[in-house]
This record gives C-alpha cells, structure tokens and sequence, in this order.
C-alpha cells in the first residue's frame, strides 16, 4: 500500500477515511504484503512509532523494511532495533532537480551550489553513508541501475531496488534482463511515470 495524501486534497475526497498506521499495516499483514514504511522526515517521532509497531507486530521483522532519502532516520532505526531491515532511497540530482529533470531552482547560483551538494550526497550515498547506516538494501531510481551497478552491491552484499517501475517493458527489463527487484504502482498495466 502507498499513502501519498496531501492535506490541500480533503476537501476533493470528504467520505474517504485515510488509515492509521496501525490499521495500514493490520491491513497490509491480512493482504500478505511487503511493506515499506518511507519516512519522508521527523526521524525522533517517526523512529518512535515504528517501534512501537515492530513490538506490536514482530512478523514485521520478516514482512517490511523502513527507507528514507534520509540517512539520519535509516542511521536512528538502525539505532533504535538493528533487527529493522533497512534501506536507503535515491534519486541522483534529487537535490538541484525535480523527478523529472527540471531545476529546483530559477538564481544559477542557488542551482550551482545544490548541484555540487548533490554530487557530494551522491559519493556519499555510494561510498560511506550505506556503510554507516547499516542498510540492508539500496532503493534507487529505475534510470539509475545497470548490470555493473548490481554487481557492485551484490558484491558488498546489498540488494538494489529500483523504484517506480510502470511500464511492461520496463517491468520486463528488471525481470529478464536485470534479474532485480523492483517497486512498481501498478501490476497489470502501465501507469505514468512516478518521480
């Protein structure tokens, strides 16, 4: 299940009840599925509330597995229960450009400095961060991952995760060509891109 809900949209949808987490997962465990908690931010109180789950449900040990863009959660979850299976998420220019390649930013100087921050995080995420947080996997946008880059994990031990994979050939792709996991929004038929 993926809850993506802004606010702004409540008033389109006033009878649509959006879950708890408790009940997001209750009803993710009846349905058998693998559950990815994103933690987009607030890593103290998201930490806390995954915790409190992971004691409440323990099959989640074996059924889930918590993913940020940002390494402090990763690094606090792994902290917190190092028996959290974890994973960082990806996207390179996520910092100076929109999911789909526009710049963040209009003042060139503004861009400039944020492309550098994000050939730093880059080298970091691939050289240094994985190694302090603990991951288990690496969630990594789908343009990003090649037969050598997989080889590369495998190597030390990390499953890469391509995310969001919508399209028959694509889904084709990562199954026979690349023979990798993959994250998709949809099961039967294509869906646009997601960023």
């Amino acid at each position: 299940m993926y809850y993506a809900f802004s606010l702004s949209d409540r008033n389109d949808f006033p009878n649509e009840k959006i879950p708890t987490l408790r009940e997001g997962v209750v009803e993710s465990l009846n349905q058998n599925l693998t559950i990815f908690f994103d933690v987009k931010g607030h890593a103290n109180k998201a930490i806390d509330a995954l915790k409190k789950i992971y004691m409440e449900f323990p099959q989640l040990y074996n059924t889930s597995m918590v993913c940020s863009f940002l390494p402090e959660v990763i690094y606090k979850m792994r902290q917190t229960d190092r028996n959290v299976v974890t994973a960082l998420t990806h996207r390179p220019w996520s910092l100076s450009h929109t999911g789909d390649g526009k710049p963040r930013y209009d003042n060139m100087w503004k861009l400039s400095t944020f492309v550098v921050l994000d050939i730093l995080l880059d080298w970091s995420m691939h050289n240094v961060l994985w190694y302090l947080c603990g991951i288990s996997a690496f969630l990594v946008q789908k343009d990003s991952i090649s037969p050598n880059y997989l080889k590369k994990w495998s190597a030390n031990g990390i499953q890469v995760v391509g995310w969001t994979v919508n399209t028959f050939d694509e889904k084709s792709y990562y199954e026979s060509y690349l023979g990798s996991s993959y994250i998709t929004d949809s099961m039967l038929e294509d869906c646009p891109p997601h960023y």
